[in-house]
């Protein structure tokens, strides 16, 4: 039995530590990536727009089994039930230290540096027993990380510094997006004294979660699933709309810089210096990996998406004997969360289930 994780992110952790825990040893596993620590890249975009807390709630961890969740372990050590009781009213969300702490205890208890390859894999091809990437293999089982293809920026600021690169802020600043990446800028350009210009195109939904919650349970799930593919599309899309969680954290400053007439909208930045929160580039054409997939194996997509069974895999390459999935935001068709920890484990999960019916 061999098994593959192309990607060397959080949902490739997630994906590894899902496989050691359902009993997959780390011989039959080859994680092909270029950072053998998975929190890097994600660490230095949260450095970059000073992220202190995740949106995400007590069970967003890498960890297969979902209990204890970060409240319980923040509980635990710091001898309070007040993590606990705002895991209970969906107000608990842990620090990004937490988070990365947990993360670094995970991958030295699963093995990870016993599998990972420092390798960049740009085909992944087909064959008899399963599949080669870049001519290694064959592996019977799959699955592919890849991560956001690249920084999204708006038509005529591509030279502007990116709000997950690092940088400063001037006196006068402004801030291209609404959605969380831009809401944490507002807030820290204003915490640095700045005057604040908030660049955008539609007002912002306000949500707690990345997607409403009940598409993180069964049924949300379930009726998903069901819909024809220019519903599902249209549903992505729906939700790839920016969105903030709301609440005083994030009102009240922009409300008291109101007042002092240090925050207004605009549709134009001028000759203002330009941060771009403008978050990733969105479809698989994007992806060198994934465009060169579909390409070659001619597979179906609908708008920018891989069209995805509801476990994570694609169709037309995956049977009784071998597995190819999608994990991250290459697998929204799966899992409209799918850049989530949440979907980082959705994918993990299913794809265990689907090495441990063939072993």
């Amino acid at each position: 039995m061999r098994c593959a994780i192309v990607g060397s992110g959080l949902a490739s952790l997630a994906a590894y530590a899902t496989l050691r825990h359902g009993g997959v040893e780390t011989e039959e596993i080859t994680v092909f990536g270029t950072h053998e620590d998975p929190t890097e890249p994600w660490r230095a975009r949260a450095a970059a727009i000073r992220q202190r807390r995740m949106r995400s709630e007590s069970d967003g961890h890498l960890a297969p089994a979902s209990f204890p969740g970060l409240a319980v372990r923040e509980s635990l050590r710091r001898a309070t039930p007040a993590p606990l009781l705002a895991s209970v009213a969906n107000r608990y969300h842990p620090s990004v230290d937490d988070f990365l702490a947990h993360a670094g205890e995970l991958r030295g208890r699963c093995g990870w540096e016993h599998s990972f390859r420092e390798q960049r894999v740009a085909r992944v091809r087909a064959v008899d027993g399963g599949f080669e990437l870049d001519g290694d293999g064959p592996f019977a089982h799959v699955l592919v990380a890849p991560g956001h293809p690249g920084l999204a920026r708006p038509p005529g600021l591509e030279r502007a510094v990116h709000a997950y690169e690092p940088h400063e802020y001037p006196p006068r600043v402004a801030i291209v997006g609404a959605g969380m990446a831009a809401a944490t800028e507002w807030l820290n350009a204003l915490a640095a004294g700045s005057e604040v210009v908030s660049i955008r195109r539609r007002e912002p939904v306000r949500r707690p979660l990345n997607v409403p919650r009940p598409l993180f349970s069964k049924r949300g799930l379930a009726a998903f699933h069901a819909s024809a593919p220019p519903q599902h599309a249209a549903t992505l899309r729906e939700l790839s709309a920016p969105s903030y969680p709301p609440g005083r954290t994030w009102d009240e400053p922009i409300r008291a810089a109101e007042r002092e007439h240090r925050f207004r909208t605009d549709t134009d930045p001028g000759e203002t210096p330009v941060i771009a929160a403008t978050g990733f580039l969105h479809g698989f054409e994007h992806d060198p990996l994934l465009a060169d997939l579909v390409a070659s194996h001619d597979l179906e997509t609908h708008d920018r998406w891989i069209v995805l069974d509801r476990d994570s895999t694609v169709p037309a390459l995956t049977d009784g004997t071998r597995t190819l999935s999608l994990a991250g935001i290459a697998g929204q068709w799966a899992f409209p969360a799918a850049d989530t920890i949440a979907g980082a484990k959705y994918a993990a999960r299913a794809f265990l289930r689907r090495v441990c019916r063939t072993r």
